[in-house]
């Protein structure tokens, strides 16, 4: 980027680190012992697939990368760029290898790419025409196409601490050339700790709340700091891998009996957005699954939560799900109802349609009853509930998937 460009550019971009020591966290990939750094600052990377949340350091990560190799880098947006644009990428690349040129392409947010898409990209992976980078806040093993991961390796960046969020906020206030642009900005210490609280991990938001705030006051105070950013940014994707992480660390909390921890799983979730139903569905599950004939109250407390959240919505009842929740964390539990149903499910799967006993089959006809159907059946109110006969096809004769009591 030019220097007028550069002038005119966000905070979180002037201030991207330009060597590779100047990397705030990531020390599995960017510490000073990390393999990873001592290959690119060899010169030598493969291509590669970034996964980490938002404001993590991908992009950075990867334009580090790409000075190391002193390559053309080239970025485009899975959103915006299709395959057309590839092949005109692809024709510039095979002209800088005449000049022993590699070329870095970089593609923001991978995961948008379809199959076809995605597909695209494996010869010119494979044949080192690019070094490719692509970027993803989603799990690579559920929205990379295998053939493209199996070409590239996976680097995972973890969520930025706050201390580290602090550290990148204090380098922008100190930087007169790359920062504030001059601009002198009283703030505390208990505020830049609440700027990086509030950004959840996320760099670029918290360097965009610096910047933002820096241009309309002098002065920042926890009350400027909460009006910026005045929406929350917790990190919850409804149709990402952080839903399925909660969901089950909702439920693990739940059968672990633990109801505090519970409680919190249940609220990130709400104040993430999620449909109350959607969690309400989960619970009625929970309530079979994993207390079931423990106590068997517990499926009606699911079901007149789901019922509750269907009359009156959100935010009111959040509470509702609150209850139910906190109800079933510390109910007793037991999966034998699961287990035993998981094993009659098996044995249907793997035997097939095995014939149902003659003597407990409908005889509706004369011929059915003159083929034997119903024949010796013994009507259990008359023998007081205590007869003993066979219920189960021949094959499986005998199976027990509870323990016998009248409740199995």
């Amino acid at each position: 980027m030019d220097k007028d460009k550069k002038k005119f550019a966000p905070l979180a971009d002037r201030m991207r680190p330009q060597v590779m020591k100047d990397m705030v966290g990531q020390e599995k990939v960017a510490g000073k012992d990390a393999m990873f750094r001592k290959a690119i600052e060899a010169g030598e990377a493969p291509s590669m697939i970034l996964w980490g949340p938002p404001g993590s350091g991908k992009t950075t990560l990867a334009r580090l990368i790409s000075g190391y190799l002193n390559a053309e880098f080239i970025q485009f947006s899975a959103v915006t760029s299709g395959v057309r644009d590839l092949r005109k990428i692809i024709d510039r690349a095979r002209e800088n290898l005449l000049y022993d040129k590699k070329t870095v392409l970089f593609i923001d947010e991978i995961h948008r790419w379809n199959k076809a898409q995605q597909d695209a990209l494996l010869p010119h992976v494979e044949d080192g025409t690019i070094v490719f980078i692509g970027t993803t806040t989603e799990n690579p093993s559920f929205e990379i196409r295998p053939a493209l991961l199996s070409r590239c390796r996976v680097f995972v960046l973890d969520q930025l601490s706050g201390s580290e969020l602090e550290t990148i906020i204090k380098r922008a206030l100190a930087d007169e050339k790359r920062g504030l642009g001059g601009k002198k900005v009283k703030i505390g210490e208990d505020d830049i700790k609440l700027i990086a609280r509030m950004s959840n991990g996320d760099a670029r938001a918290a360097l965009n709340a610096l910047e933002y705030l820096s241009g309309i006051t002098g002065e920042i105070g926890e009350k400027e700091v909460e009006e910026a950013f005045q929406k929350s940014h917790l990190l919850y994707d409804k149709d990402g891998e952080e839903h399925f992480n909660i969901i089950s660390a909702l439920h693990k909390s739940m059968r672990g009996s633990d109801a505090n921890a519970a409680l919190y799983y249940l609220a990130r979730m709400l104040s993430g957005g999620e449909d109350p139903l959607y969690i309400a569905r989960r619970l009625v599950r929970f309530a079979s699954e994993d207390i079931g004939l423990a106590n068997s109250r517990a499926l009606e407390q699911a079901v007149a939560a789901y019922q509750a959240c269907h009359f009156i919505g959100m935010p009111e009842c959040g509470v509702v799900l609150a209850q139910a929740v906190v109800y079933l964390a510390k109910c007793k539990k037991s999966n034998e109802l699961y287990i035993a149903y998981g094993q009659a499910e098996k044995d249907v799967r793997e035997l097939g349609n095995l014939p149902v006993p003659f003597h407990i089959r409908n005889a509706p006809t004369g011929l059915m009853k003159d083929l034997g159907y119903g024949a010796g059946y013994k009507y259990s109110p008359n023998y007081d509930y205590k007869e003993k006969q066979e219920y189960l096809p021949d094959k499986i004769k005998g199976r027990k998937y509870l323990d016998d009591g009248p409740n199995a």
